[in-house]
């Protein structure tokens, strides 16, 4: 058996303890650990300059972690300590997770699924338009631009169309009722025709462009078949779509075609029409896509058309291409669609407290200064400084709390914090100070230099007593810097997992007895917030 990996985990004071407590279940087969403590207060403010100048690595390290917040450069540090050096994640509760403890490395980077993103009202735009909207479908996640007729509809422009998109190195097809409109595209150089029936299979054999085949009407699953036969026995490429109907308007039934044309061919290529349960369900449609890229996944369809017109489908493209990543990978794994990431989770995350309250309160105890730090955890919203440690669960009830009556720009901050701490709490997604809250394909993430501090906001210059913020210097009442293993206790100590006295808390950073505490029934409704060491 081969020795473990021996992982070196640099982090700060106040994470110390509580790395140390996750860092302990890791199996001591796979891994041996030891943590460096770069003696700084806070670990996400350690730059190259710190670490470098402060932590040392023990012998027989093979790997170096540091905090995701962290705005190190790890290729600088990789060649100053000689060793891979990589940015762990955000949160030290998922670090098992990010070592491959959940029984897999996700790897999203491939799916199987070709998007045809359906331009409605092409016939309505101009070519200009036409190019802009098709060029932004693919930057979104889109393979093929589909330029729709509309019934009763000229479309006179509809070759310079199909050109430009062509021009742009871009996929084409065409999507109409009309025969002449199809055969127009495809002689203009469309890849792909939308969609012919065993009435209008001729056209078929009179362009290169591959058809989707569908049936004369969405019951009449033998006409399908007949189509099938016929592009079989000529040996030409195709696609085959029963139809995918809405709910209380066939859409079970249409469901088993699917499976069905997948029982009588199993070999051919099918594609899926998600718009008509996407658009015509006012749900909401990443749940939606989920589940019917789920079904594209067993029955191995590997092409869907998309559309957009509805605003509740505005992000449908990029719920598409995360389904499908995930479907893929899970799939490939002999696995159901769970531990693949976030990014099919829009609003409401799976592990969303990534600290207990107790754990906050420890925290809390270990502030020396009047800058407020705001987490959430399961009983609600905690605020805290040197001074004081509030909990609640209503943002505006905060105010009367918090010293910040004479400095609008930093009410104004705390404000919009504690707002997006309350839409966290009440639905249960990760909260983050000074991070945009995480919603999945549904919302663009915020893109950022990992490497560099974020510049500092309008809102956060001055503190109640006009001194400036957000210029301590992150080594300011730092300590000695620490390297620890396995079952050693620092110089410094570590923070006791349960207080001398069970049942006592930290409040306003003194430990108070258990029957000094006032029992949860006797303090205020949680709609107002409650200030420690008040009650």
């Amino acid at each position: 058996m081969s020795a473990p990996e021996h992982l070196v985990f640099i982090t700060g004071r106040m994470a110390k303890a509580r790395l140390e407590k996750v860092a302990a279940t890791l199996p001591a087969e796979r891994f041996a650990w030891s943590i460096a403590d770069a003696g700084v207060k806070v670990a996400a403010l350690m730059t190259e300059e710190i670490i470098r100048r402060r932590v040392t690595i023990p012998e027989g390290a093979t790997r170096i972690v540091l905090p995701g917040r962290c705005r190190a450069n790890p290729e600088a540090l990789a060649r100053h300590f000689g060793l891979p050096v990589e940015r762990g994640p955000d949160e030290i509760v998922d670090l098992p997770a990010y070592l491959g403890l959940a029984g897999r490395k996700v790897d999203l980077s491939r799916h199987d699924l070709r998007i045809f993103s359906e331009i409605v009202d092409a016939s309505k735009m101009n070519p200009d338009q036409i190019l802009a909207k098709g060029l932004d479908l693919a930057r979104r996640g889109a393979d093929v631009i589909d330029l729709g007729g509309l019934p009763d509809t000229e479309f006179p422009h509809l070759e310079d169309c199909v050109r430009l998109l062509k021009g742009a190195g871009l996929k084409v097809s065409v999507d109409s009722f009309s025969l002449d409109e199809l055969n127009r595209g495809a002689k203009a150089g469309a890849d792909f025709l939308l969609s012919l029936n065993e009435d209008t299979l001729d056209l078929a054999f009179e362009t290169d462009a591959v058809p989707v085949l569908v049936p004369v009407r969405p019951d009449d699953l033998a006409s399908l078949d007949r189509a099938i036969e016929r592009m079989e026995k000529a040996g030409r490429p195709y696609m085959a779509d029963p139809i995918l109907e809405p709910i209380h308007f066939g859409f079970v039934e249409s469901i088993t075609r699917y499976h069905e044309t997948r029982r009588r061919w199993p070999g051919i290529e099918m594609m899926m029409g998600t718009g008509n349960l996407t658009e015509l369900t006012e749900a909401d449609s990443l749940g939606v896509t989920a589940l019917l890229v789920g079904m594209c996944s067993e029955l191995a369809i590997r092409n869907v058309l998309i559309v957009q017109v509805s605003n509740h489908t505005r992000r449908t493209v990029e719920e598409h291409d995360a389904a499908r990543r995930v479907m893929y990978a899970a799939k490939a794994d002999s696995a159901l669609p769970k531990g693949y990431g976030r990014s099919l989770l829009a609003l409401h995350d799976k592990r969303p407290y990534v600290q207990t309250p107790d754990e906050i309160a420890a925290q809390a105890a270990e502030v020396k200064d009047p800058n407020y730090r705001i987490a959430v955890a399961e009983d609600g919203i905690h605020v805290f400084n040197r001074d004081t440690h509030s909990i609640g669960t209503d943002a505006m009830a905060f105010f009367p709390d918090l010293d910040v009556a004479q400095d609008g720009a930093h009410a104004f901050y705390l404000g919009g914090e504690l707002t997006k701490a309350e839409t966290a709490w009440r639905l249960g997604k990760r909260y983050v100070q000074d991070e945009a809250l995480a919603w999945g394909a549904a919302a663009d993430a915020e893109v950022e230099d990992t490497t560099a501090f974020k510049k500092a906001g309008h809102t956060k210059h001055s503190g109640p007593d006009g001194t400036t913020r957000d210029r301590t210097s992150p080594e300011a009442d730092a300590g000695r810097p620490e390297t620890a293993e396995p079952g050693e206790t620092s110089a410094a100590g570590t923070v006791s997992e349960t207080p001398p006295d069970a049942g006592a808390r930290i409040v306003c950073g003194k430990l108070v007895p258990a029957k000094k505490l006032v029992p949860a029934e006797k303090l205020v409704p949680a709609e107002k917030p409650v200030p420690a060491g008040k009650a």
